[in-house]
């Protein structure tokens, strides 16, 4: 028998993720804080490198951590007991070490050389208000001149599935790197999935996401207010109806509510975990993700996924910073 090509050949890891690689500066913060700043509660600002500075000057005591959306989702794969692989940018700098050094130590294979000259490593100083609700400030660096070289095509087909972040649509060389890691994911037969990210990426890149859901995409990950400015449709049920005949599994969160996921011919309603009271969301949407995602790649029905993925949530939500501190698979059972 001959050996089976790389278009046929078994994944070897469940899930390969791409996005901006980001250290999380994270600290608590107030309404007026916020607002003084001029900045948008509970949303994801982009600042330049002075900006990022200043902000930094003004917080008080933080957490710093290696974050980013799809690195956090990575982390919690790994948490979950499962096999994991990240497809990012840093810089050879103090913070670039710190990324490659956190995200290897929490298990999950990160081989992308690191940049020397250029931008500085992406960092994003995050408010925490009492709410525990979280407002992003996020200088890019690096991270979001992830370009199609960087993008190694044995480890972008080497996952079950292929994980991207809508953040990273902000940039040209950022959305050809996508789209080859999809063309090398899908052309070894493995299964695409996106997170839109934010209302305000959707808003920036409305037609485009929609024609990766008409296109590639597999799997869709959002938040009910994603979801509706997604297709301008202002009722949540409408908004799935349409969503559902376009992929082949939608997973919608609808905060305190738990989620949604659906198929073209499904529909399964999982109810939010509680674990603690709410310290941080920071996250959360990045470790539902994650148990959705290992629960596919483990082949575990859809209603089992969704628990997961709220497990994780719950877990994240209930203390500071963006990746879990127990053990997921632990808590799972597993």
């Amino acid at each position: 028998m001959s050996e089976p090509t790389p278009q046929t050949a078994p994944p070897t890891v469940d899930v390969v993720g791409v996005g901006n690689a980001i250290v999380d500066v994270i600290a608590q913060s107030t309404d007026e804080f916020v607002s003084e700043q001029g900045l948008v509660k509970n949303s994801m600002n982009l600042i330049d490198e002075e900006r990022a500075h200043e902000l930094y000057g003004l917080l008080g005591p933080a957490l710093e951590a290696s974050g980013g959306s799809a690195a956090n989702t990575m982390a919690g794969v790994a948490s979950f007991g499962g096999t994991a692989a990240y497809i990012g940018k840093v810089a050879d700098d103090q913070l670039g070490e710190v990324f490659a050094h956190d995200t290897r130590a929490g298990g999950v294979s990160f081989d992308v050389p690191a940049t020397s000259g250029g931008p500085a490593t992406g960092r994003s100083m995050i408010l925490v208000t009492p709410d525990a609700q979280r407002t992003m400030n996020t200088f890019l660096g690096i991270s979001s001149l992830l370009e199609p070289a960087d993008v190694s095509q044995e480890t972008a087909a080497s996952g079950s599935l292929l994980f991207c972040e809508g953040y990273l649509w902000d940039v040209d060389s950022a959305k050809s790197a996508i789209r080859t890691a999809m063309d090398y994911a899908k052309g070894a037969g493995r299964k695409t999935a996106l997170t839109l990210s934010d209302l305000f990426c959707v808003e920036r890149h409305r037609e485009e996401f929609r024609d990766l859901i008409d296109g590639p995409l597999d799997v869709l990950f959002a938040n009910r207010v994603e979801l509706r400015g997604l297709y301008e449709i202002e009722d949540l049920d409408e908004a799935i109806e349409v969503v559902r005949s376009k992929v082949e599994l939608a997973c919608i969160t609808v905060g305190k509510k738990g989620s949604i996921l659906v198929t073209p011919t499904e529909r399964i309603e999982i109810e939010a975990e509680e674990i603690a009271p709410v310290v941080d969301t920071t996250g959360a949407g990045d470790q539902y993700a994650a148990g959705v995602l290992y629960g596919l790649a483990q082949g575990i029905d859809l209603a089992e996924a969704g628990r997961l993925g709220s497990l994780a949530a719950a877990e994240v939500i209930s203390h500071v910073g963006p990746r879990p501190i127990q053990s997921l698979r632990s808590l799972a059972g597993l």
